[in-house]
């Protein structure tokens, strides 16, 4: 019985923390005033055919705070990579130099800042609902036990739950971070 249990609150752990890696790499996309190649991690080339990522078409750096380098592997491609950059609607400006595409990444406006606010608050929120769905998916589980006394499965729930305000604590602190991280001018 108590391997199930244990079963039960691993995989409710697992599926908690896939919420708040998911949050984190969320909150990476998110510009806060620096620049970042993860800035460009949503944009699509097209690559023979195919709709490639820019990491694996370029080398993406960032020499300093302010500018983002693509370095594409075959200079066929500068064009093409600059389109799909404008294309992405990121609002970036990219300067084809012949050999690499320079991308300077303007300083937030206040206004800006509080859209970027707005929208690390909404995935924490989605965050938030992963780790709540994966407390509904262990509560269901854990009363459908057919061999565990009423004791044993209330003492789970109450573990699920304390895992649950673990968590979702965690998702608070990371917001409230990123949200720092987006304000400070």
């Amino acid at each position: 019985m108590n391997e199930e249990i244990d079963f039960i609150l691993d995989s409710t752990k697992e599926a908690m923390d896939a919420a708040i890696v998911h949050l984190e790499k969320e909150f990476m996309k998110i510009r806060a005033g620096k620049a970042s190649p993860a800035m460009l991690s949503s944009v699509l080339v097209e690559y023979y055919g195919s709709q490639t990522p820019l990491s694996q078409v370029a080398n993406v750096n960032t020499p300093d705070g302010r500018t983002i380098t693509v370095q594409p592997w075959e200079k066929s491609m500068l064009t093409e990579i600059e389109k799909a950059i404008m294309n992405a609607n990121l609002g970036f400006n990219p300067m084809n130099n012949g050999e690499t595409i320079i991308i300077n990444v303007p300083p937030l406006t206040e206004e800006r800042r509080r859209d970027l606010a707005k929208q690390a608050k909404a995935e924490a929120e989605h965050a938030k609902v992963g780790v709540r769905n994966a407390r509904q998916e262990a509560n269901k589980e854990v009363r459908n036990l057919e061999d565990a006394s009423e004791d044993l499965k209330k003492n789970t729930e109450t573990d699920v739950q304390a895992l649950t305000d673990t968590y979702s604590k965690k998702i608070d602190d990371f917001l409230v971070a990123k949200e720092a991280e987006i304000m400070k001018v």
